[in-house]
């Protein structure tokens, strides 16, 4: 009778600890220790014996996952329980796993998709550096300004009789056995950056309950190891591992707070090889070519950042250097872990303009729908340009461009627009109006005053770094489907020093030929690019040219406003309607070619630039009502806004 009494009012191990916190303590000195338990009874004490994790784990069905904040600890377990499932006779029963995935990945898949973890992830950005803990599980968005190829590190090893791992890791947190009882991996290093010109309804931020619920889990963590720390018993640390200790391991759990204030330090500060904050993303696993340059892709992964590590700590162990830094000294000198933090990725998808607008319907747009938002999208648009309903159409058409079909003869797709007639005065209220449209509308912006101080002393161009390995980034390394523009109203008389000419000739190559030369010092490189170019001025420019010229003629100053609910539609439209495919009916191009033809006739002046053109516009009017092929109503449509744009030049 007593022993049942005794037995019910004991509490069960670990059932006052909060979910992240379940099964993650092992004992620090004393696997025999004895853990004193209060009852419900506060007079009461009652002994119970220590039992060990993996005991534990085992009368519970597994071992428990804490993906977000000790993603770690998965990688962990699941590489140890595909090495145990290996077949006794396999020397190096880890070789299988070279350039694999054992199980981690399918494990952080269902996690995000199946169960819904994905809200959970808080995305990493420069608000979010100063509470994020490192070695737990982040999202990031940024572009690959900087591809810096492969390198080799120690992927596995042998403790003891136990196969570890380093991946996902900087470092090893173990002493690193002889190279006969060790293996090579290989994964690709991307320097990845915000990408440039992204406009602030395109960037997705945490969560602020998330902020809350996760910051709150910190302070917790932080309180419970520094009473533990406190605790003269030295009752068990925690982390990612369950046994083994090295300094290395203490400095990567120890950093704590202060690579936080470290890391706002950073933020705010140029430390940062670019002017803003960048990250080196590790990938694994990735077949060639997986990712370009300049792509803006999401990664999910594990973040860690050292602020105390410096090159000094290298020669502290001599056995440990290569499984705590990289192969390349280029990489550990100018990239230094104690500045640029890491990220270890798990998951990765490229972005298009489509996934960054929130709650898109993934439907085939209806030409009734897309016709009503065109028109309101159309009068937003002559109402952001002094009620111009002409340069509005043209307008229209310029933000749906896109290039298709490259060749030397033309480019199909492009059109370049210079809108003209902007002094300084009317800059000042229908310039700023279009830019302010213009950010609203799509997700990347970006605008380049051309005076001529910025034209002589501006790096535009993107240059390689021979000494760094590093690619220095320039105001024209810009993420496809960016929108540029280009202001001439600022511009006064001047001379263009070399490099103001030179930084004019890569404008013009970018508007002809969609090309971005690269400096390589001893070579160039083209690069293709696909930047919408938007030049204003007050006639058209002389040194840039554009597809189409459209004089604006503003009437009258009207007040331009939008609901958030016009706003996603017509940035849906936008992103939607430009990816739609295009085609060209064979009847239609025999009436457009011959139509073609006798205009020539008429005007010498034609020539097969006009008529690409043409036939670019023709193309985008029939998209711009959200139809794959244009029709005899379309042509007549750009025939008249022709006409009407000639009467203005």
């Amino acid at each position: 009778m007593e022993e049942s009494r005794k037995k019910s009012s004991v509490i069960p191990f670990n059932t006052n600890l909060s979910p992240p916190f379940k099964g993650m303590f092992r004992c620090g000195r004393e696997r025999n220790k004895q853990i004193i338990e209060n009852t419900t009874n506060p007079s009461i004490h009652l002994l119970k014996p220590f039992v060990p994790k993996r005991e534990r784990e085992r009368e519970m069905g597994g071992p428990q996952y804490d993906l977000l904040m000790n993603p770690l600890g998965a990688v962990r377990q699941t590489f140890e329980k595909a090495v145990a499932s290996s077949q006794p006779s396999d020397l190096d029963p880890t070789a299988v796993y070279r350039g694999k995935d054992w199980g981690i990945v399918d494990v952080l898949n269902q996690f995000l998709f199946s169960q819904g973890g994905l809200a959970q992830v808080p995305i990493l950005d420069a608000s979010s550096l100063k509470w994020i803990k490192p070695n737990t599980l982040v999202r990031f968005r940024g572009m690959v300004q900087d591809m810096l190829g492969n390198e080799f590190y120690i992927g596995a090893f042998k403790d003891g009789c136990t196969w570890r791992t380093n991946k996902f890791l900087d470092f090893s947190p173990f002493s690193v056995p002889p190279a006969s009882e060790t293996t090579l991996w290989e994964r690709h290093l991307f320097h990845c950056v915000p990408v440039p010109g992204q406009n602030s309804w395109a960037i997705e931020s945490t969560p602020y309950p998330l902020k809350i619920n996760i910051s709150n889990e910190m302070t917790c963590q932080h309180g419970e190891k520094r009473r533990r720390d406190d605790d003269p018993d030295g009752i068990s640390d925690f982390d990612c591992y369950d046994e083994g200790s090295s300094s290395s391991n203490k400095k990567q759990k120890d950093c704590g707070s202060a690579s936080q204030h470290k890391i706002a330090e950073i933020t705010n500060g140029s430390s940062f090889p670019t002017n803003s904050f960048s990250f080196l993303v590790k990938v694994y696993d990735m077949p060639e070519s997986q990712f370009k340059l300049n792509e803006v892709v999401e990664f999910i992964g594990i973040y860690t950042f050292d602020p105390e590590l410096t090159t000094s700590d290298r020669s502290d162990n001599v056995d440990d250097d290569m499984s705590m830094f990289d192969f390349m000294d280029d990489v550990a000198t100018h990239l230094p872990p104690s500045k640029v933090p890491r990220i270890h990725c798990l998951v990765s998808q490229k972005l298009s303009t489509q996934d960054l607008i929130s709650n898109s319907p993934a439907c085939e747009p209806l030409p009734n729908v897309i016709r009503g938002i065109r028109d309101s999208l159309v009068s937003y648009l002559s109402c952001t340009l002094g009620n111009d309903v002409i340069a509005a159409q043209c307008l229209l058409l310029h933000l749906l461009s896109k290039l298709r079909v490259k060749s030397d003869a033309a480019s199909v797709g492009r059109l370049s627009l210079n809108l003209t007639g902007f002094t300084q005065e009317s800059s000042s209220i229908f310039g700023k109006q279009l830019n302010n449209a213009i950010k609203t509308l799509l997700p990347y912006s970006h605008t380049i005053p051309l005076t001529i101080e910025y034209l002589n002393t501006a790096m535009l161009q993107p240059k390689k770094d021979n000494e760094s390995g590093r690619l220095l980034m320039g105001a024209l390394q810009l993420a496809s489907g960016t929108h540029l523009t280009l202001d001439e109203t600022v511009m006064q008389s001047g001379t263009l020093n070399s490099k103001g000419v030179e930084n004019v000739l890569l404008l013009k190559h970018l508007m002809e030929h969609q090309i971005v030369e690269y400096d390589f010092q001893f070579y160039k490189l083209e690069m293709a690019t696909e930047v919408q170019c938007l030049i204003i001025s007050e006639a058209k420019s002389n040194i840039l040219p554009a597809d189409l010229v459209v004089p604006v003629c503003p009437s009258a100053v009207t007040p331009v406003s939008a609901s958030e609910e016009q706003l996603h539609a017509w940035r849906w439209y936008l992103a939607t309607v430009r990816s739609l495919p295009h085609s060209t009916d064979t009847s239609i191009c025999e009436m457009l070619q011959n139509e073609m033809v006798e205009a020539m006739r008429k005007d010498r002046s034609l020539g097969c630039s006009d008529l690409s053109r043409w036939m670019t516009m023709a193309q985008l009017m029939a998209a711009s009502f959200g139809e794959k092929s244009f029709s005899v109503e379309h042509w007549q449509m750009v025939k008249e806004i022709e006409r009407l744009r000639k009467e203005r030049l």
